[in-house]
């Protein structure tokens, strides 16, 4: 065993979060400020269930960071490298993909504006 096989772990298991499309489309719905669950099911279009199973795993894993407010619950970012990364990502994605014109402007539509105008 080498001696950093623990470090690449625990970063392959921070990458993982990223590795499921629901996943993603959770980090956009709250990119930009705090959700109640009910509004990330709606803009996800996954069922209550699924979205539930990933908002647990991802604030377990201190992605996002959760708020109850009776019976409603709110999630938002806890993590602003994560988020970075989603946004380096899909700059890096966009501009390799410049021939394939529709998905480069549908890319480019879930970045916000500050960093829309550097990529």
């Amino acid at each position: 065993m080498h001696e950093l096989d623990p470090v690449f772990s625990t970063v392959a298991d921070y990458f993982s979060i990223l590795s499921e499309p629901t996943r993603l489309k959770i980090m956009h719905s709250v990119c930009h400020g705090e959700k109640a669950v009910s509004d990330i099911v709606a803009e996800t279009g996954a069922t209550q269930t699924n979205i539930s199973r990933h908002l647990a795993l991802m604030h377990r894993h201190g992605v996002l960071a959760r708020r109850k407010a009776g019976t409603q619950v709110y999630y938002s970012v806890a993590d602003e490298t994560m988020l970075e990364l989603c946004r380096s990502v899909c700059t890096r994605i966009a501009g390799a993909i410049d021939e394939r014109k529709p998905l480069k402007r549908q890319l480019m539509k879930l970045m916000p504006a500050k960093k829309r105008a550097a990529a």
